[in-house]
């Protein structure tokens, strides 16, 4: 069997990304033609044809369309093996673990405070939390995800494993004096047609959630582009977006411009731990145990009054 280096998976990433050699070429810091010569021979070991080349374009074959995809998960493989070999060759490394601010940086403090090994937070943003875990940079991450009626999802889960923690159920955020602020209770249906805050880089099953259209099946009507939850609260205030929202986040961050109120069938929202699928370090599995009898010992957020 023929191996196929790194290099030349990266080689025909640029490629496949850019499609376009020259363009690729120069990402890469090299000439054209050497990288035309390793595509060729990447080629001719897999005994594939990887791209249609024309004079004008340049398109991945359904034979490359499949190397795109496994590629990436070989090199973040390779990726996470470097670093974690490195940070286990430093005198006590320590467990690194990962969330976005807010709730989930907060919990991740307590449980570090009662874990008797060396542990560092490192903050995160949105959606990055399952990729850091994939190349490495993290061995455990605190992300959100749904809890439907299949199971825990979050987009990106694919190959990793999952310790749900707990699970609230998610409110509406309206602008005061918004046309809905005077039911004491709402559906997803009441969503329908209203613009939601677009979380970039979401995929459409994460998109549905957010705006309880993974409810209803309807479509989706993006808002305005959201990095945060401060920011999504701003452009719910100023009345450019309704959002869904934990209860938890509701019940931090009271304004007087925004109204909370509850959604019956709105899918509930978990906190989970997520780790690198097979990983074989003891400290992830102490630290998963810790954080279940941390958890178990919070206040749970519940649904928010209506007044």
């Amino acid at each position: 069997m023929d191996d196929v280096e790194v290099r030349e998976l990266r080689y025909f990433r640029a490629v496949a990304e850019e499609l376009n050699f020259s363009r690729a070429a120069e990402r890469l810091a090299m000439a054209q033609p050497p990288l035309s010569r390793a595509i060729r021979l990447l080629e001719r070991r897999l005994g594939v044809q990887l791209f249609e080349r024309t004079s004008r374009h340049v398109a991945l074959t359904p034979a490359g369309n499949v190397l795109f995809t496994e590629s990436a998960k070989a090199l973040d493989a390779v990726s996470a093996a470097v670093r974690r070999t490195r940070r286990a060759a430093r005198q006590a490394p320590a467990l690194v673990v990962t969330a976005k601010p807010g709730v989930a940086t907060d919990l991740l403090r307590r449980i570090a405070d009662r874990f008797p090994d060396p542990v560092e937070i490192r903050v995160s943003g949105f959606g990055e939390q399952a990729e850091m875990l994939r190349d490495g940079r993290a061995d455990v991450a605190l992300l959100g995800c749904s809890s439907g009626p299949d199971g825990p999802g979050h987009d990106g889960q694919d190959g990793l494993d999952v310790e749900v923690l707990f699970s609230e159920p998610r409110v509406a955020a309206l602008p005061a004096g918004h046309e809905l602020a005077g039911r004491s209770a709402l559906t997803c249906a009441d969503f329908a047609g209203r613009p939601t805050p677009f979380w970039p880089g979401s995929s459409a099953a994460s998109r549905a959630y957010w705006s309880g259209q993974d409810v209803t099946g309807g479509p989706v009507t993006p808002g305005p582009v959201v990095h945060d939850s401060a920011q999504l609260l701003e452009t719910v205030a100023l009345g450019q977006a309704v959002a869904l929202l934990p209860a938890s986040v509701a019940e931090l961050r009271s304004r007087d411009d925004v109204v909370y109120r509850p959604v019956l069938d709105a899918t509930p929202y978990s906190l989970a731990f997520a780790w690198a699928a097979g990983a074989r370090d003891l400290r992830i599995a102490r630290f998963v145990r810790t954080a279940v009898e941390v958890s178990e010992a919070l206040p749970r957020p519940g649904a928010v009054p209506a007044g």
